[in-house]
């Protein structure tokens, strides 16, 4: 029987497995829950800047019989944070949010600060992953990055960057660069301290927002830039998340080079298999039922994404704090059970 370690490996690589693996990634895809908090007696906020408090609830997950990975951090705002926004860290039920941006126009990119791995909540999660690279668990360490155009647009209003993505080309680029440059070393340096995997989630990167002609111009290319610049760094692969309907970029998605693709549960499975290649496909199993519906319906859930084409079974999206225990250990075991 294969590891939980290899069985993804394996997985991103598209070898032979006795069965789909079960992740949830971390980042925006939290997998964190109240429950998991109570039992560990590590809890949000605080969780986002303590290391051995982040460290300890990501492990949590997998402990009381969750998810097969771990994976911090729980959050999409460090990035953005580092860069000059300014943050609410939330409250037990509620993720960090941006509350203040740094810029007003992409034309004030070169006001923003660099990414500091050796200080803020940047240095934390470093430290949690070699806290739980040193526990030798016999599962994944996921590392996550915020997607270049969610970090773009959580570092100045989102309406005044989509517009200025058209008014603006020149600067808009010039911009994203700064950013993919950023995400870049902090991706680089989550794998050099003992992450195995790398998940990006650009929820705001979606397809439906920007339509395809800027989704090719301003997303595609600097996602690549980043699963190019890392993928020496890692043995496992890397993930790419995108939020909303993915019908109008199917083409744009087959140009992409991460090796998996994760995406909504509004998005169809099997229209994705059929027009996305060459691609590993995770998800997209619904967070809403997987905080209101009954364990029975969840796994009838599974078994439909798992025989519409999943090759990694996942949440779609980040899970809510209040979903039951019982709901992921579901899902888990859907996975294991699966013939």
């Amino acid at each position: 029987m294969l590891t939980p370690k290899e069985r993804l490996k394996l997985t991103l690589k598209k070898s032979k497995v006795d069965r789909p693996p079960c992740i949830c990634p971390g980042g925006m895809m939290n997998m964190v829950i109240s429950e998991i908090m109570d039992l560990t007696g590590y809890s949000w906020p605080k969780a986002h800047i303590n290391e051995k408090f982040m460290a300890g609830l990501a492990e949590g997950i997998y402990k009381y019989g969750g998810f097969e990975n771990v994976g911090v951090p729980f959050c999409m705002t460090v990035e953005a944070e580092a860069m000059g926004s300014e943050i609410s860290l939330g409250s037990r039920i509620n993720e960090p949010r941006v509350t203040k941006y740094p810029i007003d126009s992409v034309n004030n990119w070169i006001k923003l600060k660099n990414i500091n791995i050796n200080s803020g909540r940047a240095k934390v999660v470093l430290e949690a992953i070699k806290i739980l690279k040193e526990k030798k668990l016999p599962i994944p360490i996921m590392a996550n990055l915020t997607g270049p155009i969610s970090t773009a647009s959580s570092l100045m209003e989102p309406e005044i960057f989509y517009k200025d993505l058209i008014k603006k080309k020149d600067e808009a680029h010039k911009f994203m660069e700064f950013v993919t440059d950023n995400l870049i070393e902090f991706g680089k340096a989550q794998l050099m301290a003992g992450a195995d995997v790398l998940t990006i989630s650009d929820p705001s990167g979606t397809g439906e927002i920007m339509g395809p002609k800027n989704f090719k111009a301003f997303a595609l290319p600097y996602l690549n830039k980043i699963v190019d610049s890392l993928n020496k760094y890692t043995d496992y692969g890397i993930i790419v998340h995108i939020c909303g309907r993915l019908k109008s970029i199917y083409s744009e998605l087959n140009e992409l080079h991460s090796n998996a693709i994760s995406f909504d549960s509004i998005t169809s499975v099997k229209q994705v298999c059929k027009n996305v290649k060459n691609k590993v496909i995770m998800g997209n199993v619904s967070t809403f039922s997987l905080e209101s519906a009954k364990p029975e319906d969840i796994r009838k859930m599974c078994f439909n994404c798992i025989q519409s084409g999943v090759d990694i079974l996942s949440p779609a999206c980040g899970i809510g704090p209040r979903t039951p225990l019982i709901n992921i250990k579901t899902m888990v075991k859907a996975a294991r059970d699966f013939k």
